[in-house]
């Protein structure tokens, strides 16, 4: 990549940026933690498998086409 490269310049920004802190790294993991908290505690105990629990393996796109169909007759 050449140095003048306008993608070039954005990368040495924020890898600059991200090298010199020093209360944005304790800031950055806590958002990393709380991300993880969200995207994979959570989603275990509050958004179950619906169409593991509703359909049969395999047929995951059939159950979702009748019920699509089955819903727009309504």
């Amino acid at each position: 990549m050449r140095r003048d490269s306008f993608l070039y310049r954005v990368f040495h920004l924020y890898y600059d940026g991200f090298r010199s802190m020093t209360l944005g790294r304790t800031l950055w993991a806590i958002i990393l933690i709380k991300l993880f908290i969200i995207f994979a505690v959570l989603k275990v105990f509050f958004f179950p498998d619906f169409l593991k629990q509703h359909a049969d393996e395999g047929g995951e796109a059939v159950y979702v086409a009748t019920e699509l169909v089955d819903r727009s007759a309504r």
